[in-house]
């Protein structure tokens, strides 16, 4: 095991000690969310983690009669984990997947231009967009899912003696029946409600407002320090779920967002060379993958120049 992952795997651990106490705040969960978001190790190796403490506290569960042994082996798991000895122990055989099966967290995510879509157990869908990282955790009282990264659209199966609550960028989304985008985008968060309610809580108390609820068209901006609610149409709507579909919709976009979106989904980049390029805007609907026609486009539309450089297309006057 190298020195760099033994430090995630620490690290990792500290971070669940944390959470277990009575303590823990919202800023404590965005600190968390930021450390998970940094890289794919880091969500991981939390997910491990936690996964192997979630056991011992269902084991509990289904075995009361034997509840004495339950709490000792509950009890060595939180000694492991504030000293950091299950970082070892999850890396030489020590595996929580072995000792107690059945998990209730499942990790979920897509690669650069990738779609996947996850039917739940209670016939809800998720729709994970390019390069997304999600999490989701099931049982008998609630159902919570953590999007680390990218976007998703949700459409849940309401029921009122289970709630559906979504935790992103630290904030909090809660179904009441509902048709909804998430997406985190740099250091702001956006939820645009398509059908139904939905309930959204700041991470910070403090921000005023600090919760909204919406109603269908309700596009909610979220950042760290503020939330705006905004009303779009159903063609905006549309064009923001295009993706579903395999398509990108533009309306009047500038080429700077276009190739900002096109980049999301490719590994070969479009690099708008400068600000006058970058101003110009266009309406149209491309092939998430559609680099070459969009290319074909600016230089019939705009004349533009475009130059192939293997893992770029720079685009100029």
């Amino acid at each position: 095991m190298s020195s760099v992952a033994r430090e995630i795997e620490r690290r990792a651990a500290q971070w669940l000690e944390r959470r277990e106490r009575e303590d823990w705040s919202a800023q404590d969960q965005i600190d968390l969310d930021s450390w998970q978001s940094a890289a794919l190790a880091h969500r991981v190796a939390f997910v491990r983690m936690h996964a192997a403490w979630s056991r011992t506290e269902r084991l509990a569960a289904l075995r009361p009669e034997s509840s004495e042994q339950i709490s000792a082996t509950k009890k060595r798991w939180r000694t492991a984990i504030s000293i950091g000895i299950l970082a070892v122990a999850l890396t030489t055989g020590f595996m929580a997947y072995e000792i107690f099966p059945g998990a209730r967290d499942s990790l979920y995510s897509t690669s650069v231009g990738g779609r996947k879509t996850v039917v739940l157990a209670d016939g809800s869908q998720i729709e994970l967009n390019t390069d997304t990282a999600l999490r989701t955790r099931m049982d008998g009282r609630k159902r919570q899912v953590w999007l680390d990264k990218g976007e998703a659209y949700f459409q849940i199966k309401h029921d009122a003696s289970r709630s559906f609550v979504v935790i992103a960028s630290g904030h909090r989304i809660t179904d009441l029946g509902t048709k909804f985008l998430v997406r985190r985008n740099g250091g702001a968060l956006e939820i645009a409600l398509t059908e139904g309610r939905l309930r959204f809580e700041s991470a910070d108390a403090s921000v005023q407002p600090h919760s909204a609820l919406l109603i269908p068209g309700d596009t909610v901006v979220a950042t760290s320090d503020s939330i705006s609610v905004v009303k779009k149409s159903a063609q905006d709507l549309t064009g923001e779920l295009g993706w579903r579909q395999g398509q990108l919709i533009f309306r009047y976009t500038t080429l700077a967002d276009v190739a900002a979106e096109f980049n999301r989904y490719n590994r070969k980049k479009l690099v708008i060379a400068d600000e006058s390029a970058a101003r110009l805007t266009i309406v149209g609907t491309f092939p998430t993958n559609g680099l070459e026609a969009f290319t074909r486009v600016v230089k019939a539309v705009f004349g533009l120049h475009t130059e192939n450089l293997g893992n770029e297309i720079v685009i100029a006057r």
